[in-house]
């Protein structure tokens, strides 16, 4: 490890987004846990992910893996 603690897989597999209750992506480059759905970056402090909507940072059209659907 590159002084980035890292993240307990067993936890990664039963986190959830808070808001939409959807999976999460682990980038572990930027520290973060990725919600595709909300469109939100959760920061991981000191190897503890901080699971907060009010701390979670928008993603940039150029973040997100899939395309997300525009709201009817």
């Amino acid at each position: 490890m590159e002084g980035k603690p890292e993240i307990d897989p067993k936890l990664l597999e039963i986190l959830v987004c808070p808001l939409t209750k959807a999976p999460l992506r682990y980038d572990r480059e930027a520290q973060e846990l990725i919600s595709e759905e909300a469109g939100l970056a959760y920061p991981i402090r000191d190897g503890i992910p901080i699971m907060l909507v009010d701390e979670a940072r928008p993603l940039r059209d150029d973040e997100s893996a899939t395309k997300r659907l525009p709201s009817p």
